[in-house]
């Protein structure tokens, strides 16, 4: 067994599989020595742009088809345009028309996994002599071979850095103890590379490559007659979670399964039912069929890095919603697809199912006694009985969205509340408590990622976002209007939620993943003793009880959830469903995909081979021999209809320390018009003692290692200033923020604002967290400050960008114990007077949100606008669901 040292400072090391370790071979599978270099890759000659005759025309044509998803009658007309703006010069466009530049991307080859089609048709026995409609129909089934998809990515180029070639079990190098991140890093790689060279020793060297499967309906269209499609997609385990989580083409779209219709009065049948099970079932065993000798015996595959490695694959996880779990593993409703827990008692402890125990039991009884006791659907064969080593109870995945978010949050502890409240006050009195809460939600500050409820929580289609969005405010909006073990439910199911979000889990966060879910089963009873539930034999809070063994087997839950299918269904199936004609639409769908599929291909291939440096513009300077200069990057910051702004996944390398820096943007009309001094500033911001503080600031910059307290130091001592100044509306964070959406390094960038009117609705001005204690953990290392201005000036040839605060005061030498968030107030000096203070950009480490303690005011938020809130109240939660970082360093 190998052990290495990975990342900065040798804090954490790992342990590699020693079988499977992904020796390097050349094409014929003979291994490599260790040292051995990659083979040549074939030279491109430089203006080699095949099929394309320039960097123009594949630019353009990625530009119109990927990211303006230009429809064919507008591309037309815009070459038209183009063709007559060159008639003069006797120029033409780079492409004639549509079909010109769609006959071009046809052509590609890199990246052509043709697409496929079978039918299925029932072909049992018709019990009568008027068969129903569906047993004389014809299921089409479209798919992509999934073998030589999995080619594809391996070969990919750009995910050479982002793969796990081998097992590993990973550790702290301080503490040994163990921890759990991306899939390889899970028992069940490890424990499958176990297997596989126990029953072929002759399998060492190869290279595992988990296959990863995801399926669910997705509707497209419903004001015109519900439209419905049954995408199929796949992965690999050896990507890394924040590769899979990006949407780097690392989820690939592999078929459309059949939806199986009949008339209302053969709908309900067992016999359709069942033909619909197996119809899925049969789709998946044909589509699959092609790795199954692959799951065998090993075979050569060339890889990103330029070397071949012997590949042998298994079947891993299955990224599914309940429902579809159901399906998947042959089980009835309301049972577990995970264990033998029965039905009306699901939170008592039972073993785990397997593909053994459901096949011995399908021998030895009844179909009606394996449904009535096992809860399994014994007429059904799953698909993964026709591969080896698979084992589909085994392979079904935690699934947070709609387990956690959807289920346990939306469909249950919501609904709950609101059915407490009519039990106890009665339905009249109820609408004007759920009015309250709304306002409450309503009144909400704005922040980064936060979505927007401006009616509150009052409306009928809620989507993921919503319930996501609602998880981070709900929890103060009810805060006295339910009895305090309500508010401790809420607390113990969102800290589950967040603690098995984490990117990377360790030993300690699975002892609080389990301390949670004791808390959330204990307080929960409140809901049962106020007889608002009979039981909670529910498999959606049930699931929460498997996620601590989930971890184990499969690494973070992040990288599994069926949110990243659901984020797929936008780019694979919804928009392109928008660009068809409706008539006979998958066709056009699976030709769109297509299209996408080689151009994002034909890009990484052109990066690979260093041909598209820099930009168009750029290399056209190069070419003429001109210096060009680039544009400043000052493009419009990006927004969300429901959220204030959502900010930035970043792809740069990881860096652990966060990096403000002030911004300037393409609308500054208000930063021209803001203060150009210090003076002015005071003025404009009602703070006199500016010029002293900014005196005082600056003899703590240049004299870092005085101690005095700076409110001590004579301001004779203090340099003066009094020169220009910059006023800045908005700063900017980068920071490592791998739990949340991020890019492929998990950095992630945010925008703090300070100006005196956003967005035509009032003043906003953020706050942040500054670290004051670098060595203290958490809060206790971090104050919450209000930002009031951002600005910059020159002192003797030195830059200082800076920003005024005012300072927040913590309440208590702990969070609260009901919500588990820290309670701070506006700081106040001597005469009453706000606590302000000048520090340097650095100390922030990013923003924060903080949310009314709306229970210890007499204050009616019915008039309150978001932009009021921090003016109008005067104790506040730092809001530590604000998004998983924030709950990660406010503890």
């Amino acid at each position: 067994m190998s052990a290495k040292f990975i990342g900065p400072g040798s804090k954490v090391y790992r342990n590699y599989h020693p079988g499977l370790n992904a020796r390097k071979c050349d094409d014929r599978g003979q291994f490599l020595p260790d040292d051995a270099p990659p083979p040549p890759r074939a030279e491109k000659v430089p203006n080699d742009w095949n099929p394309y005759h320039n960097r123009l025309e594949f630019e353009l044509a990625d530009f119109l088809f990927t990211h303006a998803e230009m429809s064919a009658k507008k591309i037309d007309m815009l070459l038209e345009i183009w063709a007559a703006s060159l008639l003069e010069s006797g120029g033409q466009p780079l492409f004639m028309n549509h079909v010109d530049l769609y006959g071009v991307i046809d052509s590609t080859r890199v990246g052509n996994v043709r697409w496929e089609n079978f039918t299925i048709q029932y072909a049992g026995e018709e019990r009568n002599n008027d068969p129903a409609p569906w047993m004389s129909d014809v299921y089409d089934v479209w798919f992509r071979d999934p073998r030589e998809v999995i080619h594809n990515i391996l070969a990919n180029s750009g995910f050479t850095d982002e793969l796990d070639y081998v097992p590993y079990r990973e550790y702290d190098a301080s503490n040994d103890q163990r921890r759990w991140q991306d899939f390889m890093s899970g028992d069940w790689a490890w424990e499958q590379a176990d297997r596989i060279l126990g029953d072929d020793p002759t399998t060492g060297g190869a290279t595992l490559v988990p296959v990863i499967l995801g399926s669910d309906k997705t509707t497209v269209s419903v004001a015109t007659g519900q439209t419905d499609y049954y995408p199929l997609y796949l992965s690999i385990g050896n990507v890394r979670n924040t590769v899979r989580r990006a949407h780097r083409n690392a989820v690939v779209l592999i078929g459309f399964l059949a939806m199986p219709k009949t008339t209302r009065e053969h709908a309900s049948t067992p016999a359709f039912r069942r033909f619909k099970r197996q119809l899925f079932h049969s789709s998946l065993t044909r589509i699959l069929h092609s790795l199954c000798r692959p799951m065998k015996v090993p075979e050569t595959v060339l890889f990103g890095d330029n070397y071949y490695r012997r590949v042998i694959y298994a079947l891993a996880a299955y990224i599914a919603d309940y429902e579809e779990q159901v399906l998947l593993s042959c089980i009835v409703r309301n049972w577990c697809p995970k264990c033998l827990a029965h039905r009306d008692n699901l939170d008592k402890n039972a073993l785990r199912r397997s593909r053994e125990h459901c096949d011995t039991v399908i021998k030895e009884f009844e179909l009606c006694k394996l449904w009535e006791t096992y809860g399994i659907v014994g007429d059904i064969v799953p698909f993964t009985n026709d591969f080896p080593r698979a084992d589909i109870h085994q392979m079904l995945s935690p699934d947070i969205l709609h387990q956690l978010i959807k289920g346990g949050f939306k469909d249950h502890l919501v609904d709950w509340v609101e059915r407490y409240l009519v039990h106890i006050h009665g339905k009249s009195e109820v609408e004007k408590i759920l009015d309250d809460i709304d306002r409450r939600i309503a009144a909400v500050a704005p922040f980064t990622g936060l979505r927007r409820f401006p009616q509150g929580r009052h409306f009928k289609q809620w989507t993921g976002n919503d319930s996501k969005g609602l998880m981070k405010v709900y929890i103060a909006a009810i805060e006295g209007h339910v009895p305090k073990d309500v508010v401790r439910t809420f607390r113990a199911f969102l800290e589950f939620c967040y603690l098995v979000r984490r990117n990377v889990i360790t030993e300690q966060t699975l002892t609080e993943i389990d301390d949670a879910l004791s808390r959330f089963h204990r307080f929960r009873e409140v809901f049962r003793n106020a007889g608002v539930i009979e039981t909670f034999s529910l498999p959606w809070q049930h699931a929460m009880k498997h996620y601590p063994y989930l971890i184990r087997q499969f690494g973070a839950p992040n990288g599994l959830c069926s949110s990243i299918t659901e984020s797929k269904h936008v780019k694979a199936v919804k928009r392109p469903y928008r660009h068809t004609n409706r008539f006979k639409a998958l066709g056009q769908m699976i030709l769109i995909n297509q299209r996408l599929d080689k151009l994002t291909a034909a890009r990484a291939d052109f990066q690979q081979h260093g041909m598209l440096n820099g930009t168009c513009l750029s290399k056209a300077f190069e070419v003429l021999g001109i210096e060009g200069q680039d544009a400043a990057d000052e493009g419009d910051e990006q927004t969300a209809s429901y959220e204030e702004d959502a900010g930035d996944t970043l792809d740069d390398p990881m860096a652990i320390n966060a990096h403000v820096f002030v911004t300037t943007t393409n609308h500054s009309t208000l930063e021209r018009a803001r203060a150009k001094n210090v003076g002015a500033l005071a003025a404009e911001l009602g703070v006199p003692e500016i010029p002293t503080i900014l005196c005082r600031f600056l003899h703590s910059q240049l004299h870092p290692t005085d101690t005095r307290n700076p409110e001590d130091i004579p301001l004779y001592e203090c340099p003066f200033f009094d020169g220009k100044i910059r006023v800045y509306n908005s700063a900017c964070s980068t920071f490592f923020a791998p739990s949340d959406l991020s890019g492929t390094h998990g950095m992630r960038r945010e925008y703090i604002r300070s100006c005196p009117m956003w967005r035509n609705e009032g003043p906003r001005y953020d706050c942040v967290f500054v670290v004051t204690d670098p060595q203290a953990d958490g809060m206790r290392g971090l104050d919450v400050a209000r930002i009031l201005c951002f600005f910059s000036f020159k002192y003797q040839g030195t830059l200082f960008p800076c920003t005024v605060v005012h300072w927040f005061d913590r309440i208590g030498d702990g969070p609260d114990t009901a919500t588990g968030m820290w309670i701070v107030r506006p700081s106040r000096r001597t005469h009453n007077l706000r606590n302000i203070a000048i520090i340097h950009i650095d100390t922030i480490y990013r923003a924060a949100h903080l949310i009314p303690v709306y229970s210890s005011h007499n204050i009616d938020p019915r008039g309150i606008k978001p932009h009021h809130s921090y003016d109008t109240f005067h104790s506040f939660y730092v809001n530590k669901y604000a998004d998983h970082h924030t709950f990660e360093i406010t503890f």
